[in-house]
């Protein structure tokens, strides 16, 4: 295996606590960021930029960004789905604006008509401007590329659907491609034919992994990646976010497991899993639930033993 570090995007911040049902005050976010950046974390995913009609839990989005303590070496990224999402993210001083931001859209043509109401094609046409806006600015534009193996409506998704609209995101200018299995029906050798895909278009420091661990397949998706030389994942701390589309399953693989993983396989982090443990042990404590993370449930019982 020719990776010897990871860089982990830590995404409980946004896309966890957005899909958790219980609400979590600003305080309590940017305490949480605070904590992820004291053990190590480097990439944080920390909120998202889009109507408060839909997604409620994301409202203080201007007030989490003013509030966390900015350190040398840690990057920041903000969801915008539209131009008004970037826009809203960019009217506070520059030193609140995003390192990045994040840009989603579906390898399901089924997934993009329900989810946001139009075709794949034109959501690429909304997005289009938000990357020419967010570059005029100096500022990198990630991509997401959602239900990459499968999708709630449709059922399976092809390597070809999938390198569809990899190839345009690149022609929109999108720096990074993300490739997410949003429902966590992945199993390694189809991860692999999707990763694959992205490989061709982008250079593989470029690309990266999201996976969701509904059936149990997160880490042996990871591990099929890192097979390939990918060397980017989202994870999520506490495995905050359950899965919408697969009625009381875990959703993002927890950042604990990755950790212990990739430690055990003597690739470097950077991260510090006892304290990566204690931000998840906060959360958990914050949404009155123990830590998703079997790592971490491990760790601190072998702590209180």
């Amino acid at each position: 295996m020719a990776v010897d570090r990871v860089k982990l995007v830590d995404v409980g911040p946004r896309d966890g606590l957005q899909n958790e049902k219980q609400p979590v005050d600003a305080a309590h976010k940017i305490e949480l960021v605070h904590r992820l950046q004291a053990a190590g974390v480097r990439e944080i995913e920390v909120t998202s930029f889009v109507s408060p009609k839909w997604v409620p839990q994301m409202a203080d989005n201007a007030q989490v960004m003013a509030g966390i303590r900015r350190e040398a070496g840690v990057r920041h990224s903000v969801l915008t789905p539209n131009l008004k999402g970037l826009e809203a993210a960019l009217s506070a001083p520059r030193e609140q604006w995003p390192d990045e931001i994040v840009v989603f859209g579906a390898a399901s043509e089924a997934f993009s008509q329900r989810n946001i109401n139009c075709s794949i094609e034109v959501s690429m046409e909304r997005f289009r401007p938000v990357v020419a806006a967010a570059h005029a600015q100096g500022i990198k534009v990630r991509s997401a590329i959602s239900c990459a193996v499968g999708c709630p409506y449709q059922g399976e998704v092809t390597p070809d659907e999938v390198e569809r609209v990899v190839v345009l995101m690149k022609g929109i200018g999108v720096d990074h491609c993300g490739v997410a299995d949003t429902i966590g029906v992945g199993t390694p050798r189809r991860v692999q034919a999707a990763m694959a895909r992205a490989l061709k278009h982008y250079p593989i420091a470029e690309v990266s992994g999201h996976f969701h661990d509904t059936y149990g397949q997160a880490l042996a998706n990871i591990y099929a990646c890192l097979e390939m030389g990918i060397a980017t994942f989202d994870a999520s701390i506490a495995g905050l976010g359950g899965c919408p589309y697969a009625k009381g399953a875990t959703g993002n693989v927890s950042t604990e497991d990755v950790v212990y993983m990739l430690h055990g396989l003597g690739i470097e982090t950077g991260i510090d899993l006892d304290r990566l443990v204690d931000a998840g042990a906060y959360i958990s404590e914050v949404l009155g639930r123990a830590p998703v993370s079997r790592a971490a449930k491990a760790l601190l019982a072998k702590r209180a033993a």
